[in-house]
């Protein structure tokens, strides 16, 4: 094998057709070809290598690519022909795992010759990474992996096999499952039928076919180089995967640490496959994601989040050196490190115990109120606690033009948002007669059309992106118990709920959930600052004295509800009574509704 370096083309900007802005392209002869490779980022720091998959060219990973150059020196190459790199001649037998090995050598000498490189591979990108982090010659020149919708051909082949050997109903199941997502290998396993689609039909609509299947972007992908990178990429296929699944390698443990990123909605990989794969590798961080397959497109703020993460601890850490670092916390770390959540009413109670505990799980967090330095203490603290990063907002949830806004510039600035929490909300008791017009618009302003803003601007973004997300809408227990007592804040909450349950009936199909809080009594500051009606300043002042003693007394954590959310989310709930008092009035607003009827009566005030 010959390989060489040749030097920069003395240009910054675009590498090639849709690469990222500023980036700097060389070439890397071996093995006969030539490679294109683009790099941004200060090279001095961590090198981060990106391998694209099938049918992609390296512009699939532009947007990621441009998130960690601030921190990385990142790579990106077309694989062997694709993009700008050459193919070799003939064909076949020049895609095999054996020569892809040679050409990421190649390119990790040239790009990094004295560290160890960070890989993170898509598709068949990772197909390759898992190759690269398994095979003897590699050991040393990869400091960690990051696999994206991509098995090992070698465990993979292992999965089948065991599930032929010793087969029972659910393996059965699992082999025909996967089976069924594989339709397209055997596909092009056809001699020059899919050469013939992708420089014919196909290529031209396919990306039609990925802005209607996942809502992929453009900007400059697909390249126009698509027919040809696909047509010779049908040999990646028949090269390797029926030579490693028939005879799979028995020495394929990785000698790196692997963050394993599995998109739960992947029309084309099960999440089955990778069932055992801690027997491979000794040093496995598992993460879901509730996306579909082109993750690098549509989810590019949570893959470089999570990629970052990775490559910094394993940095500081050393490769291969101790246990790997279990960088978030949290039972529900797998399931939110690295998303975005945004938390309305956050400077306290139950929505700062609830940004906690999404930066418990290591999740990003927009940490939003009035209360400037109340949202302020909550970011910070959400850092301490483990979000890797967490920002604070500024705004009145009731001002619809503000939570425009707002929505645009979180979009713009760190992505679309995962997970809304409309929490913000206020206190109010008193009867119906001494409540006036303007209590009533100062209730509502915030416990519903806070909700109703918040649904809107930020549920508007995540159905135009195209790959779910979750809702959740604080309501309470006051939409089960009517009190004579609470006529504007349980009309509000009731509404709240409503407008949950439609909600969710709508968002059904593009993936999004929606679910309703309904906390009881629980100890935090709104009973400090609720409004009492029809009673002088003074008499307000000794009720709320004397209503934050009784919550006091009852002394339900924040905490517990923040639980429930985050269990809400990963268990899809639609409607979640916390507290036993909340629990136990829903029960009797279906079976007693008369009982409730009867304590909604009793004046709180005698």
């Amino acid at each position: 094998m010959t390989m060489g370096v040749a030097g920069w083309d003395g240009t910054a900007g675009p590498a090639g057709e849709g690469g990222p802005e500023g980036a700097r392209e060389r070439r890397v002869r071996t093995g006969g070809i030539e490679l294109c490779v683009a790099e941004l980022g200060d090279a001095t720091q961590p090198t981060v290598v990106l391998l694209h998959g099938y049918p992609d060219s390296k512009e699939v990973w532009s947007d990621v690519a441009t998130r960690l150059s601030g921190r990385f020196h990142v790579v990106l190459y077309d694989v062997r022909g694709h993009g700008r790199s050459s193919a070799p001649e003939p064909l076949r037998g020049g895609f095999t795992l054996e020569k892809l090995t040679d050409d990421f050598l190649a390119v990790a000498d040239a790009v990094s010759p004295d560290r160890p490189v960070h890989l993170v591979g898509h598709d068949w990108g990772s197909v390759q990474g898992w190759e690269f982090a398994t095979v003897e010659r590699t050991r040393g020149r990869i400091a960690s992996f990051t696999s994206l919708s991509g098995p090992s051909l070698d465990h993979f082949g292992h999965w089948i096999a065991k599930r032929m050997s010793r087969p029972t109903p659910r393996r059965a199941a699992q082999l025909l499952g996967q089976g069924a997502k594989s339709w397209y290998v055997y596909l092009l396993h056809t001699p020059a039928l899919p050469e013939l689609a992708w420089r014919g039909p196909l290529g031209k609509r396919w990306p039609r076919i990925l802005q209607r299947m996942e809502k992929v972007p453009a900007g400059g992908y697909p390249t126009a180089s698509l027919p040809q990178d696909a047509a010779h990429g049908a040999w990646l296929y028949r090269d390797n995967v029926r030579t490693r699944l028939r005879r799979p390698r028995t020495d394929a443990y990785a000698h790196v640490p692997v963050q394993l990123i599995t998109p739960t909605r992947d029309p084309f990989l099960s999440e089955r496959l990778y069932d055992e794969l801690e027997t491979w590798v000794p040093q496995l961080l598992r993460r879901t994601l509730p996306a579909k397959h082109w993750v690098p497109r549509t989810r590019p703020d949570q893959l470089a989040a999570w990629t970052a993460e990775f490559v910094l601890a394993n940095e500081d850490r050393g490769a291969g050196v101790g246990p790997l670092p279990a960088a978030v916390g949290g039972k529900y770390a797998d399931r939110f490190a690295g998303q975005l959540v945004l938390v309305t009413g956050a400077a306290s109670g139950i929505g700062r115990a609830t940004a906690f505990a999404f930066a418990e799980a290591g999740a990003r967090v927009v940490a939003v109120d009035r209360d400037e330095e109340g949202a302020a203490r909550t970011a910070e603290l959400a850092r301490l606690i483990g979000a890797p990063e967490a920002w604070p907002e500024v705004v009145d949830v009731g001002d619809g033009r503000a939570m425009e806004k707002l929505a645009a510039r979180v979009a713009a600035d760190h992505g679309v948002v995962d997970v809304l929490v409309n929490n913000a909300g206020i206190g109010m008791s008193g009867s119906f007669m001494t409540t006036s017009a303007q209590d009533w618009k100062k209730v509502l302003d915030a416990n519903l059309w806070g909700v109703i803003h918040g649904c809107r601007t930020f549920g508007r973004q995540m159905a135009e992106r195209g790959q779910g997300g979750h809702i959740v809408n604080t309501a309470s227990a006051a939409v089960y118990q009517p009190s004579r007592a609470l006529p504007a804040y349980s009309t509000s909450k009731a509404a709240v709920l409503m407008l949950s349950e439609c909600l969710r009936a709508e968002l059904a199909g593009q993936g999004i959930g929606v679910s309703a809080i309904c906390p009881g009594f629980v100890n935090t500051n709104i009973t400090a600052t609720s409004r009492f009606t029809g009673v002088s300043a003074d008499e307000e002042k000794r009720k709320q004295k004397r209503s934050s003693r009784l919550y006091g007394l009852r002394n339900y954590p924040p905490e517990k509800v923040a639980d429930a959310v985050l269990r809400a989310v990963v268990q899809k709930q639609a409607v979640v009574p916390v507290t036993p008092e909340a629990r136990g009035a829903l029960l009797l607003s279906r079976f007693a509704p008369g009982v409730l009827r009867a304590i909604a009566r009793w004046d709180p005030s005698l």
